[in-house]
Formats: structure tokens, C-alpha cells, sequence
């Protein structure tokens, strides 16, 4: 196993351990956490890390990419904006505008103003992924929160969301860690 960078943090009420796309295991401890309890935790957690590493074996090929972040952002604005405008007449919504970012954790947002925020990195995605998350932004315009009624909205307009949710979830932390070459 690849070594773990350990962090002691005052804020920090609790630990917390990841695995970043690439990046060797991160536990987060607070200050006063002994070094046994420490060893202890990495201990108990050693199959848990070393299943996330394999996990984490490339498989998008976006290593092979020849593609620039401006480029990558403006197919992304073009995408999103053509979707969304088609798909906000289905829904019946209105949106203020469209903010291309390049969000670490996010693949999309929707504000309560009315500005539905994108990851540029959905261009890299298959367009079915980039449809079904601008879709559902789109129905957070109607209903703001995960109830069963946003869900059963996103479902009417989208009835295989949940495939295009479970690529994300498997396939996205390496989509998220992608940084074009320069």
C-alpha cells in the first residue's frame, strides 16, 4: 500500500480518510489524536484504502487527450446552452443564464436566482451524462431539493437517470482529478 499522508487539524472533530483520484490516501485527525490510535485506524482501514487505490486505475484514456481547458470550456458552453434550451421548454422552466466552471466536486448546480452552473469536465463525459445533469438542473428550477418529487420529475423527462448518475459515480472522481496539459 502506497504511503498515507496523515494531517492534524483543529478544527477537525473527527477523522476522516479519502482517497483522492491519483493522489496517495489523505487521513484527516484531530490534534490531539494519539499515534497509536492513528496506526490503529490506518490498521482497521488498509482494505478499505487499498480497494479505492485499485479503483482507481485510469480507464477514460483522458491521458491521451489533446485538448486544452479554453476548449474544452467553450464545447462545454455550447453543449450545455443547446441542451438547456431545448430541454427547458419540456420542463416548463426559465433560467437566467449558464456559468461554465471548474468545479472540484460538483458537476453541476442550480442557484436560486436562476444560474445554472456546469463542470467543464462533462464535455469529456458521454453526452448522455451531460444531458441528464443539465436535465437535472433544469428540475431543481421546479423543485429545489432531493425530495421524491424532484426525483420523480428528473424521471419523467430522463426514465434512465439512474445509469447516467451511477457512470458519474463511478467513472467522475477520475473525470474530476483530469488536467488538461497546457
Amino acid at each position: 500500500m502506497d504511503a498515507v499522508e496523515v494531517r492534524r487539524s483543529s478544527r477537525a472533530r473527527q477523522w476522516r480518510l479519502e482517497v483522492p483520484w491519483g493522489k496517495p490516501a489523505r487521513l484527516t485527525v484531530p490534534r490531539w489524536t494519539s499515534r497509536s490510535e492513528i496506526e490503529r485506524l490506518l490498521a482497521e482501514k488498509r482494505p478499505w484504502i487499498e480497494k479505492q487505490q485499485r479503483r482507481h486505475l485510469p480507464r477514460l484514456g483522458l491521458e491521451e487527450l489533446a485538448v486544452s481547458e479554453s476548449e474544452a470550456r467553450i464545447s462545454a458552453r455550447e453543449l450545455v446552452s443547446a441542451l438547456a434550451e431545448q430541454e427547458a421548454v419540456r420542463i416548463g422552466v426559465s433560467y437566467q443564464r449558464i456559468r461554465i466552471g471548474g468545479q472540484r466536486t460538483l458537476w453541476g448546480s442550480c442557484s436560486a436566482r436562476g444560474t445554472l452552473s456546469f463542470n467543464w469536465r462533462l464535455v469529456l463525459a458521454p453526452l448522455e451524462v451531460l444531458d441528464y445533469v443539465v436535465v437535472h438542473e433544469l428540475c431543481h428550477l421546479r423543485v429545489p431539493d432531493h425530495s421524491r418529487r424532484f426525483w420523480t420529475l428528473v424521471e419523467r423527462h430522463r426514465p434512465y437517470w439512474r445509469q447516467q448518475r451511477d457512470w458519474l459515480r463511478e467513472q467522475g472522481p477520475e473525470l474530476l482529478a483530469f488536467r488538461p496539459s497546457t
